[in-house]
């Protein structure tokens, strides 16, 4: 190779590493390295403080709501039980027939889980709270049941299937409403959208009235219930059992 070809690519490669070098300064000069505390972008979401906080999940007044339940709404849900449950025999899971007010883990020819035994032998009766309860979700209410049902997390759901079991051979009678027992559970856990205290719709209006010096209706002279058990509808020490799995509902699939 001749040395006017040798000087041309020594030439060519010299300057290209010139013209990088000269863009790599140039580039540095323009845009700044600046490190940053935190990476990201904050974004500033303003709080909602407007709304009323979400109120309890308690069991409501069965007095009340139980005469006024959705029975065939409660049969249409009950279907995702029958996977394991029957009303008729003994499946997967208990016979569910007259489970409202049975003691819990007794049904006839139906191995139980040690848990559901064990809570048997403290619970007297699958009452309508201890239902309630249980059905929302099975393994955290009773730990160590064969049921691995999610439960039923809309409260409205778990009314309406008590309620459809309750038709089907309940020992339990209906107790009596107890408005007062009502109040308290629509209060739980609701908080007056501006702070002006705690209660259902109509608690800032109620604040307002008592502070213009005008009558407000609290219902705490109601007279509570004396039947089957008050709000709850068992009496003292009863308890219930589990509409989603009768007995003492044991297995039921994932769903």
């Amino acid at each position: 190779m001749s040395d006017l070809t040798f000087n041309k690519v020594a030439g060519a490669v010299l300057a290209t590493g010139l013209a990088i070098f000269g863009l790599r300064e140039l580039s540095s000069g323009v845009f700044s390295d600046q490190k940053v505390a935190h990476p990201g972008f904050a974004v500033e979401v303003a709080a909602d403080t407007g709304g009323a906080a979400e109120a309890a999940d308690v069991p409501p007044d069965w007095g009340t709501v139980l005469p006024k339940a959705d029975i065939a709404a409660g049969q249409a849900t009950f279907a995702k039980c029958q996977a394991c449950h029957s009303l008729t025999q003994n499946n997967i899971g208990p016979n569910l027939t007259g489970v409202v007010g049975r003691k819990p883990g007794t049904e006839p020819g139906f191995a139980y889980s040690p848990a559901m035994q064990a809570f048997g032998a403290k619970t007297p009766i699958w009452n309508y709270d201890q239902l309630y309860n249980f059905l929302k979700s099975p393994g955290a209410y009773v730990n160590g049941t064969k049921m691995t049902f999610v439960g039923l997390k809309k409260p409205e759901d778990r009314i309406n299937v008590i309620a459809y079991l309750h038709t089907q051979g309940s020992s339990l009678p209906v107790p009596a409403p107890n408005p007062k027992a009502a109040a308290a559970a629509a209060n739980a856990g609701t908080t007056a959208p501006n702070g002006g205290g705690t209660g259902p719709m109509g608690s800032n209006k109620a604040a307002g009235a008592a502070a213009g010096g005008q009558a407000v209706a609290t219902g705490s002279t109601a007279k509570p219930a004396t039947g089957a058990g008050g709000p709850t509808g068992n009496g003292p020490g009863a308890t219930a059992e589990h509409p989603s799995t009768g007995s003492g509902p044991e297995t039921k699939p994932t769903k």
